[in-house]
């Protein structure tokens, strides 16, 4: 018994435990041809590698982006950029194989394509555009054109 109901119903296996709700299902009682349990596995993939977090920061040196891609390695991400002045970064996480025999208790690892774009300042080089990867991080630094001061004629002041 929970000390805590659920909203959920009490589906929850562990009331402490935020990530421990199961797939829930809001037409689970209605009477249709189709259910949750029904739709194909990857319908109900978990969307958070599709929604690839990405930090943009500017520096007066250069926009550098980091994106955390935990267990993907170098060949599996395309740093790219389109049409002059759009980066983007994509890559992909292939589901693990089930075997026969195997007995899944909980799946939380995502898995799919993520694609994120972002439009670069007109002072972006973008011939100079430099990616990394370190740990699980993707780094892409992208150089920009230094800041021109406008000339300041100074005008003597006469009096």
């Amino acid at each position: 018994m929970a000390l805590i109901p659920s909203i959920f119903g009490g589906r929850r296996s562990n009331v402490f435990d935020p990530f421990s709700l199961d797939i829930w299902d809001p037409f689970e009682d209605f009477p249709s041809s189709t259910t949750l349990s029904d739709l194909p596995s990857a319908a109900c993939e978990t969307s958070a590698f599709a929604n690839t977090r990405i930090d943009w920061k500017e520096t007066p040196e250069a926009h550098i982006f980091n994106a955390d891609l935990p267990g993907l390695k170098k060949e599996e991400v395309k740093v790219e950029v389109e049409e002059g002045r759009v980066l983007q970064i994509s890559g992909e996480r292939n589901k693990e194989q089930e075997e026969k025999n195997d007995k899944w208790h909980r799946v939380e690892r995502s898995s799919g394509k993520f694609l994120r774009r972002f439009r670069l300042p007109e002072s972006a080089k973008v011939d100079q555009i430099k990616a990394s990867m370190e740990n699980g991080v993707l780094t892409v630094t992208v150089p920009k054109e230094p800041e021109k001061k406008p000339d300041v004629k100074a005008i003597d002041i006469s009096g």
